[in-house]
């Protein structure tokens, strides 16, 4: 949805007025489910203010005031912190497969500042020796069972030369960089390329 529209209203909803009050209660709620980083709180909060503003004549400028309010009392008092945010958000990506670089732009989607996010990139597995990019591309391979990790290794020369370029275009679409992606599919064992 583009910056500044509204969802609308599920059918059969009212769209609640909005008050201090109604902000933390919705605030305190969407933390309980979900970590979060401050903008993408903010971000989530402004929206319920425009669905009441268009729905009551209620003042955005109001509604973002009691926001910024609601978001600096939730930073002194630790329940939002963006840097452990940060870190943890890097560390799930990762895990997953997750290029560095893909990781980086995960952040800044978050709304994440440049500083916390080289912060937590300099946290990852593998970053103090530069091989934080290969440990997420196996880890990438292992789930999407590509190169080393596929099951039906067995083919003929020509089908596996097929299979290979298209496993490395998935690693490189994945946002590693061709020098990886080469490396990790050619190995008969990935995982041994942490472990040299």
């Amino acid at each position: 949805m583009e910056e500044g529209r509204t969802a609308p209203a599920a059918p059969g909803r009212k769209v609640k007025r909005v008050t201090p009050e109604y902000l933390d209660r919705a605030a305190l709620h969407y933390l309980e489910r979900f970590a979060s980083s401050s903008a993408n709180l903010r971000r989530l909060l402004l929206r319920r203010v425009m669905a009441s503003a268009q729905a009551h004549g209620t003042d955005p400028a109001q509604g973002a005031e009691w926001i910024e309010a609601l978001i600096a009392r939730y930073l002194r008092s630790g329940l939002l912190n963006d840097g452990l945010y940060a870190e943890m958000k890097a560390r799930g990506l990762q895990r997953r497969g997750g290029s560095t670089r893909a990781i980086r732009q995960k952040l800044r989607a978050k709304g994440l500042e440049d500083a916390e996010v080289d912060a937590a990139m300099g946290e990852l597995e593998g970053a103090e020796t530069g091989e934080a990019d290969l440990a997420a591309a196996i880890a990438y391979a292992r789930r999407r069972r590509l190169g080393g990790f596929r099951p039906d290794r067995g083919l003929d020369a020509d089908a596996t030369r097929a299979r290979r370029d298209k496993d490395i275009a998935a690693l490189a679409r994945a946002g590693f960089d061709l020098e990886t992606a080469r490396l990790v599919i050619n190995a008969d064992d990935p995982e041994g390329l942490l472990e040299a």
